[in-house]
């Protein structure tokens, strides 16, 4: 799928989080968040933890989850191992996260303790048993309603989900382009002192 640069800058976010934690985001994408956060009841917020990553950083958690996978099916070929990582961890060269389009976020009160939405953020497929996947079945009824009142915000400001990480969510990058028919995705990963 082609890329179409928008020229939509990386942004600090520090700017937007009083509690000062590191985060760069596509300033189309935090304008969502910030459009899906005003949507939320009064006492919840969005509870930002992952935005930009850097593409050396994206490699290496691809390989590390690939070695997971060959420890464990040591009969896969290269290609179920490289399938089998990429519903988890995507390769840098098409990662969102690496394009500054794509949040980890989860739910939090007004004092910033986290809601229950089933797993711990980035805990894998084999790790929690298939509940990561934001339609698991077998999870509580509070758990569901939580992800749904999330998913609910973030799909109403635009933002798509990747149905294996509850806590993932993205704007303008490949994945999201391909989920909402858009010809093109607007952003492409990109090193933070770009500005593409």
């Amino acid at each position: 799928m082609d890329v179409r640069r928008c020229g939509s800058l990386l942004v600090d976010v520090r700017k937007q989080d009083p509690a000062d934690a590191f985060a760069y985001l596509r300033e189309g994408v935090l304008e969502r968040l910030l459009k899906a956060q005003a949507t939320l009841p009064q006492g919840l917020r969005l509870l930002f933890v992952e935005g930009y990553r850097p593409p050396s950083l994206q490699r290496e958690y691809f390989e590390e989850y690939a070695g997971q996978l060959r420890a464990i099916h040591p009969d896969w070929s290269t290609e179920q191992i490289d399938s089998a990582a990429s519903r988890y961890v995507s390769p840098p060269d098409i990662a969102p996260h690496c394009a500054g389009a794509a949040v980890d976020l989860t739910l939090a009160d007004a004092d910033g303790r986290e809601l229950d939405l089933g797993t711990r953020m980035n805990a894998d497929p084999e790790e929690s048993t298939g509940v990561c996947y934001t339609d698991a079945a077998g999870i509580s009824e509070e758990t569901r309603a939580n992800r749904k009142l999330l998913g609910a915000a973030l799909t109403a400001a635009g933002l798509v989900n990747y149905p294996t990480e509850w806590w993932h969510w993205s704007f303008g990058d490949r994945y999201w382009s391909f989920i909402t028919g858009e010809s093109s995705a607007l952003y492409g990963p990109t090193e933070i002192a770009s500005s593409d």
